[in-house]
């Protein structure tokens, strides 16, 4: 059958796409950058791309007409513009207009667990969006989850971070609200078992993993399965904004993020039946062997996404081509040339940038910038990347996010998420001499921007210096 993926770029559709294409169905990505769409790793006949931003109706007609089965795989809860539950519901109005006007049967849609009476934002926003995407039309089809554990999922990584990090906690009391973790792999399963399954049609399912734990629960669990000694003590007098500080300086996520999810945290999403997993026959993965299938797929290098690689920045929100020219007039540069030993290994070593591997040259300096970048509400250092060898267009790499990557012209180009007085990029590009250029851009706003440059001279000449020297010997 043809199938119409919305969102593909990020986490769930990232891990939907292989096994749709794998059991032989015509797939059609939405994106609303295909500079961000790596065609090259599904290498399919079968896989198409479009490039469509649902909060614009005259992208709308680009949409095929002829789609079976269209997934809503949309969430706006990680934007740092706006209303998220605003960006949510005009992106729904919007896709319903569309799927109103094409022979599609059904509509797939992942929601949140919405069993009590008070919601959060996020949840709300969720239920709302199911609210709208209902029609008589098409059949709707929703799945509703609560946390997902998967390797590179937002859950499992915070929880990864809290753990690893922290070997006494002192925590707020939404750490005893009872959730049911979910495998990502099940839910998988459950996305690509319902199409166009009739008994499936215009009903919503709650799917969860066999265990209810709080929140303490699962950090004592994982700590238990990483062989770590942890103590937690839950605390009644941390206010919400001292649990997102909390969540914020601790983890990778975002202030807003964190906000979000701690309001959550205080709602249990428990699931209410089962029918769906006896319905397709799915058996459902336990708390404790998802963490170990996660860990399987980080040791292995397979994490074939994260929820880091969701854009950050408002200036990317235009579209990644616009940042691949580099600005010449009004802008400050850094330009180093070293003659590369071997270019295989200098590649080697660019492709591989960031992350655990570091940037070759003054970590801690580098360490004390990302931590100076959250002080003041930016993504930080500690994101990190999502591959440790492989590296596309729009991921997120460390404080950097990837604007363009093509190993056949030996160039690497990055433009900074970090909090600035202006924007910067920096640029790796080994030529046909075997020179490699190590450029640095920075384009400065107004006054801020030119002070900002100067007092990082210093800095800039002796990281810089370091870090190409040891990229090329």
């Amino acid at each position: 059958m043809k199938i119409l993926l919305t969102g593909a770029t990020g986490y769930i559709a990232k891990r939907l796409l292989p096994v749709l294409l794998s059991q032989g169905h015509e797939v059609v990505c939405c994106v609303r950058d295909t500079n961000r769409f790596d065609m090259a790793r599904f290498n399919s006949d079968r896989l198409s791309v479009v490039e469509v931003d649902f909060l614009k109706v005259d992208e709308l007609p680009r949409i095929p007409g002829d789609c079976d089965v269209a997934f809503y795989l949309i969430h706006s809860m990680a934007t740092r513009r706006g209303s998220f539950e605003e960006m949510e519901a005009v992106s729904a109005c919007n896709f319903k207009l569309r799927m109103e006007q094409t022979n599609v049967r059904q509509v797939v849609y992942l929601s949140g667990i919405v069993n009590e009476a008070e919601l959060s934002k996020h949840l709300s926003s969720r239920k709302n969006v199911e609210d709208i995407l209902a029609s008589k039309v098409y059949a709707l089809t929703t799945l509703r989850a609560g946390i997902i554990v998967g390797s590179g999922s937002a859950s499992f990584e915070i929880i990864r971070d809290l753990v690893e990090k922290l070997p006494v906690m002192i925590a707020p009391r939404w750490l005893g609200t009872r959730c049911q973790p979910i495998a990502i792999r099940n839910v998988v399963e459950f996305l690509s078992g319902v199409m166009l399954k009739e008994k499936t049609f215009n009903d919503s399912f709650d799917i969860g993993g066999p265990d209810v734990l709080t929140y303490k629960e699962m950090l004592l669990r994982f700590a238990h399965i990483r062989g770590l000694k942890r103590w937690i003590r839950i605390v009644p007098v941390m206010t919400p904004k001292l649990s997102c500080y909390w969540l914020y300086f601790v983890t990778s996520i975002s202030y807003s993020l964190a906000s979000h999810l701690v309001n959550s945290m205080k709602v249990e999403v428990v699931c209410k039946d089962n029918r769906l997993e006896k319905m397709l026959g799915i058996n459902p993965i336990t708390y404790e062997k998802s963490i170990e299938l996660a860990f399987d797929k980080i040791e292995q290098h397979q994490v074939l996404s994260s929820w880091k690689d969701a854009l950050t920045s408002h200036n990317l929100e235009i579209g990644l081509s616009h940042f691949i020219e580099v600005p010449v007039y009004g802008c400050y540069k850094d330009i180093k040339k070293r003659k590369v030993k071997d270019t295989g290994r200098a590649m080697e070593k660019i492709w591989s940038i960031g992350g655990d591997n570091g940037w070759y040259y003054a970590d801690l300096l580098w360490n004390i910038r990302g931590f100076m970048d959250r002080l003041v509400g930016g993504v930080g250092i500690r994101r990190g990347r999502t591959s440790q060898g492989e590296i596309a267009a729009g991921d997120a790499l460390d404080l950097w996010r990837v604007i363009y990557a093509e190993k056949k012209e030996k160039r690497l180009l990055l433009f900074a998420e970090m909090k600035l007085p202006g924007e910067a990029w920096l640029e790796f590009k080994i030529d046909r001499h075997d020179v490699l250029q190590q450029t640095a851009t920075f384009r400065p706003m107004g006054i801020w921007g030119r002070l900002y440059w100067l007092c990082m001279l210093p800095f800039h000449g002796l990281i810089f210096k370091g870090m190409i020297k040891n990229i090329a010997d």
